[in-house]
């Protein structure tokens, strides 16, 4: 599996449409979803996975408002439940000459939000739509539940992928297994738990990337009295002892927290690290203005030949996700390296 930064041949997505998951704020999310659009579409093709030709014109419409470039952004009649692409979308894998789509299982977060139907099958439409092969894994994978930094390290969490409501059947020496044969990682490092109010168990997303092959930008919080402090700082500190699959240490460096970002009372998993790596750009939910200039900061030093945008996101966030969560890279074909050798993680 290639790095989120390796060169794309577009990015995926799945257009918004079910209310209920921003409940009460759902009419104020595509505009924000254009915004995202628009600076995609200056870096590189957008493909956008719609339910029919009226899903297609009313998001046609929205994107006009955003000024997105049109010209660059394809429709593909793909129904969906819901519009967090890193989750059911392909992910897509370079063997020796050609790429692979794998259509890991997807249950909506550990069955939380039915029906995930639609959603479950969007990889394989795609595969066949393209012509690209497609493997079913016999395992359940969210898109952001893991990172990798394309040389054959994979960064994820215990909270998430040992969590019962996903594979409760495999060990943990399964799925590390399991993981190392599709995305030809040969070490695996784990973190803790995700952050306060993330639904998804802990999605790696929320707290910790790889930037480039040996690099990882973390958040951490501040405040000892803030809830996500503690677990923040456990990471933290087992990042600090981690090394890339070479057994070389790893730069570790911090992101702020944002100030709590709180909705009818429910703390919402904003973070920093839910950013997207797109071909030109980088783009970053922003939520609170002097956290959200030392984030753009910290990330324009780690990226400095692509924009850092910061798009405000305090809205979108009511859906429990970001940027990441509604983006899917398509990388461009290239030929792959040979698979490494097995290590331990």
């Amino acid at each position: 599996m290639p790095a989120e930064w390796a060169p794309h041949r577009g990015t995926w997505l799945s257009w918004p449409h079910r209310e209920s998951s921003w409940p009460g704020n759902f009419e104020k999310v595509p505009a924000v979803y254009g915004q995202m659009v628009r600076e995609i579409a200056l870096s590189e093709p957008v493909h956008i996975n719609v339910a029919d030709r009226a899903m297609e014109d009313l998001a046609r419409a929205v994107l006009a408002q955003a000024s997105a470039t049109q010209g660059n952004i394809h429709f593909h009649h793909h129904p969906t439940n819901d519009a967090w692409c890193r989750d059911h979308g392909p992910i897509f894998v370079q063997r020796p000459g050609h790429e692979l789509i794998l259509d890991w299982g997807f249950n909506a977060w550990g069955g939380k939000y039915p029906p995930f139907d639609l959603d479950d099958v969007i990889p394989s439409r795609i595969g066949e739509e393209f012509g690209i092969d497609v493997e079913h894994p016999d395992m359940i994978l969210e898109g952001g539940s893991i990172d990798v930094n394309g040389t054959g390290t994979l960064l994820t969490t215990e909270a998430c992928l040992l969590n019962r409501n996903r594979n409760p059947s495999m060990s943990r020496a399964d799925i590390e297994a399991t993981l190392r044969r599709y995305l030809g990682v040969n070490h695996i490092l784990w973190l803790g738990d995700g952050i306060v109010g993330d639904d998804t168990d802990g999605h790696i997303d929320d707290i910790a990337r790889f930037t480039d092959e040996r690099t990882i930008v973390t958040v951490v919080e501040d405040d000892p009295d803030d809830d996500n402090y503690e677990l923040l700082q456990d990471n933290l500190n087992r990042l600090r002892m981690m090394t890339d699959q070479d057994g070389e240490p790893l730069r570790i460096v911090t992101l702020p927290m944002p100030r709590a970002v709180v909705w009818e009372d429910q703390r919402l998993p904003a973070s920093y690290a839910n950013f997207y790596i797109a071909n030109d750009v980088v783009l970053v939910p922003g939520y609170d203005a002097d956290r959200d200039l030392v984030a753009k900061r910290t990330l324009q030093e780690l990226f400095p030949t692509r924009r850092v945008v910061v798009i405000d996101c305090t809205d979108l966030i009511w859906g429990l996700g970001a940027f990441h969560c509604l983006t899917q890279q398509w990388p461009s074909v290239h030929s792959a390296p040979a698979p490494p050798l097995l290590r331990s993680g």
